[in-house]
């Protein structure tokens, strides 16, 4: 994993020497000044799609060795156990047949004083060996059971992990998929997609809702942000596409109210709210005036 990782890093910091070295000052130093100038000239990130890949990757190949060592841990664990079972019948047995040897012995003598005869004894013997013998076989037949079950249960929730796992890395690539999408149509199939893996995914929801806003569809979108509303009271971003469509169909108060809900929950979208172009026949609303410009008169009042 690291030999793959190091011509990278190694590329990478080569890149950047030569990317500070190009906006050095007159006097050889970068100075904080020509690193703002550089940042504000980018014309492309500084990442690519690849790396967020190549880690994927990484974190993927992480689990499949953790899920290998929790496989070979739980193997040596009960191959342990039914050693120190086996370990435990053997010395059973060996404690019944002394046993047997000194009521043996202890017969013979009784034999000898009269008080019973060597069959009386013998059968007597064998009784009670038997019953010993069936009690300890009953008994670590309920243990070898008990381990059976404990192995189900763990084999269960390794595939469990397994499939998660494996659910995770698509549910991760599509997003990636859809994050370079530039088709609105193509995004909504990612969504799709995501939503068929995990029905329940509110960013999923309330991003398909986005992009179903941009097609022209708010009755549409309006039914994808309740139903993440439902399962999330307090996603802002499901608040904030739920103003933009009711702003578009004309219910005004339902697009200030749910929008005010969206900047209660993060203060971002009362700078969105100013640009978006879904409010534009709100903007000479007293109310949404009031709302978007509210920091704005707080600041000056300060």
């Amino acid at each position: 994993m690291i030999k793959y990782f190091l011509p990278f890093l190694l590329m990478t910091t080569f890149a950047g020497t030569l990317f500070a070295q190009d906006k050095l000052g007159p006097e050889g130093e970068l100075t904080s000044e020509d690193l703002r100038e550089s940042i504000k000239t980018l014309e492309k990130p500084m990442y690519t799609p690849f790396i967020e890949l190549y880690l994927l990757e990484e974190s993927k190949a992480l689990r499949k060795e953790m899920q290998n060592t929790r496989a070979e841990l739980i193997e040596k664990v009960v191959d342990k156990e039914l050693s120190v079972a086996d370990k435990t019948m053997s010395y059973a047995t060996d404690t019944v047949t002394y046993f047997f040897y000194l009521i043996a012995g202890a017969t013979s003598i009784l034999v000898v004083i009269g008080w019973n005869s060597i069959r009386d004894m013998r059968n007597q013997l064998t009784s009670l060996a038997e019953k010993r013998v069936n009690e300890l076989v009953i008994e670590y037949e309920q243990r070898l059971e008990f381990i059976e079950d404990q192995l189900k249960q763990k084999s269960d929730i390794i595939h469990q992990n397994q499939a998660e796992i494996e659910r995770t890395n698509e549910v991760h690539s599509l997003w990636l998929k859809a994050s370079q999408e530039t088709s609105q149509q193509n995004k909504i199939s990612a969504y799709d997609q995501i939503l068929d893996l995990r029905p329940d995914d509110v960013e999923a929801l309330s991003y398909k809702a986005d992009a179903v806003l941009e097609m022209q569809e708010p009755l549409w979108a309006i039914s994808l942000c309740q139903r993440a509303l439902k399962l999330a009271p307090d996603n802002g971003h499901a608040h904030y596409q739920l103003a933009c469509a009711y702003a578009e169909i004309g219910r005004w108060e339902d697009a200030v109210s749910t929008l005010k809900k969206a900047i209660e929950i993060s203060e971002a979208y009362r700078d969105d709210a100013s640009v978006d172009v879904s409010f534009d026949q709100l903007r000479e609303h007293e109310s949404f005036r009031v709302l978007v410009s509210e920091d704005e008169e707080d600041g000056r009042d300060a």
